[in-house]
């Protein structure tokens, strides 16, 4: 019998990929892929998480694509209910990045007594970011 992995994808809206792609590839350092697509087609970052893949699209893309959706988009604000974890290197460097970038942190860094350190942020969007990095004791 033939076995078969479904590839999934979850779309996020983005302000500009630019800055997307700053945060999350230049300060959190997760490797972003930026698309190669056919002439008119929307630009767009691919994450992939082992089967799911997390993309970031321009909003000026969706409406432009799917212009029904432009006042649905202006309804919440971004990011409203979204949650993103990840595991992360170097959270200090990481925390003192986002703080000189002025973006909002929920959590300050903090040690957590099950072995992680862990922080809360908004990315440049509004979505909930949350890191951690285990604590290695040698």
């Amino acid at each position: 019998m033939k076995t078969y992995t479904a590839q999934h994808s979850v779309q996020f809206v983005v302000s500009e990929l630019v800055v997307t792609e700053a945060f999350y590839a230049g300060i959190l350092e997760i490797p972003l892929q930026r698309s190669f697509t056919s002439p008119g087609a929307p630009d767009h970052l691919t994450l992939d998480m082992d089967g799911i893949a997390i993309v970031f699209v321009e909003e000026d893309d969706v409406i432009r694509t799917h212009p029904i959706l432009e006042h649905r988009l202006g309804m919440f604000p971004r990011g409203n209910g979204v949650t993103l974890h990840f595991e992360v290197k170097d959270i200090e460097g990481i925390s003192d990045a986002i703080q000189e970038e002025g973006l909002e942190i929920l959590y300050p860094l903090e040690v957590k007594p099950y072995g992680i350190k862990e922080m809360w942020c908004f990315d440049p969007d509004g979505y909930l970011v949350v890191l951690d990095e285990p604590i290695n004791n040698r």
